[in-house]
């Protein structure tokens, strides 16, 4: 991909023998990988609803939103697509120290035959659009208003960006493709629990062709995520112990919706309690450092109770004999 205006060349393949899932869709694969081009990960689940609409952002150009609570793999699962599709993919968090001029560029000082001289150095989005490129804009909901209308610029499929300062207009590259994640959809920090996120401009928001919603897997396939990521655990204690860490992570989430609990264990949490359980050999300790210190003290006896009805034993107690560190 030496030259920027040459489309890269690619074949179609049907999304039914990439992703599994019941379309006649046929998605773009590029034949040359780079190094922007995320790793598979082969234990990564797709939401068959979800796949459709990051695919339909890559394969007809469109602008797609993901919703959903924290934890629940929406950059993931983008970057994961991508990475079937050999889809150069970078992402920017959009917290409140990305400016404006990280997004369009600014005047640096550089060294030119030893001399100190002044040059135009391009932001993510001018660098981002000449090329094959997804981006990604994570918490897309608590960016600052004056970078979010530098982003509305190039919401519309094939809009153009205007450096002003430099008078250059860029023409999108045609394999860019433009996507956010956000946990509020804009409609602001309702339960206190998103602080920092912002109330999107409508205008803006009705830019995005595609929003759609991505929620906690079922049991099953969240034990199976699990599984794969700490192989270990799995071999060692069997599919029984992490059928009831999920458990305890699906009450925490059923506590949340009931408004009994102000946060609730996302699935990754989930892996960095069997992760620490291998560090700890202790279920309830592992918990304790992985979860439960992150509550309120007021809402820990309510945790505690989740966690002795799904492993019936007291928080206290050791639900595993303690095992030797490696």
């Amino acid at each position: 991909m030496t030259d920027l205006n040459i489309e890269p060349a690619s074949r179609l393949v049907p999304a039914r023998e990439l992703f599994g899932i019941d379309s006649s869709m046929r998605v773009p694969v590029f034949l040359t990988p780079s190094e922007q081009v995320p790793e598979i990960d082969p234990a990564y689940r797709f939401n068959p609803e979800v796949t459709l609409a990051i695919l339909a952002g890559f394969t007809r150009n469109r602008r797609v939103m993901l919703q959903g609570l924290h934890g629940s793999g929406k950059s993931t699962h983008i970057e994961q697509i991508a990475a079937r599709l050999n889809w150069p993919c970078t992402r920017v968090n959009l917290d409140g120290h990305i400016s404006r001029l990280d997004l369009i560029g600014k005047d640096g000082i550089v060294l030119r035959d030893g001399k100190q001289v002044t040059e135009f150095q391009e932001g993510i989005l001018p660098w981002a659009l000449r090329r094959p490129m997804a981006l990604i804009f994570d918490e897309y909901d608590a960016g600052r208003p004056d970078v979010m209308f530098v982003i509305q610029r190039i919401l519309e499929q094939g809009g153009k960006l205007n450096l002003l300062d430099q008078n250059q207009l860029i023409h999108p590259h045609p394999s860019f493709r433009l996507f956010a994640t956000a946990n509020t959809v804009g409609l602001g920090n309702l339960n206190g629990l998103y602080n920092g996120t912002q109330v999107l401009n409508q205008a803006q928001l009705d830019r995005w062709n595609i929003v759609a919603t991505l929620n906690y897997l079922p049991q099953a396939e969240e034990v199976a995520i699990v599984a794969a990521r700490v192989p270990h655990l799995l071999a060692r204690h069997g599919e029984g112990l992490l059928a009831s860490m999920v458990a305890v992570a699906d009450l925490t989430r059923q506590g949340f919706a009931a408004g009994d609990l102000s946060t609730l264990m996302s699935p990754r949490c989930v892996i960095s309690w069997a992760e620490n359980m291998e560090i700890f050999s202790d279920p309830a300790l592992a918990f304790r450092l992985s979860f439960l210190n992150k509550c309120d003290e007021a809402e820990r006896p309510i945790v505690a109770e989740y966690y002795q009805r799904c492993f019936d034993q007291e928080l206290g107690e050791s639900a595993l004999p303690l095992l030797a560190l490696a």
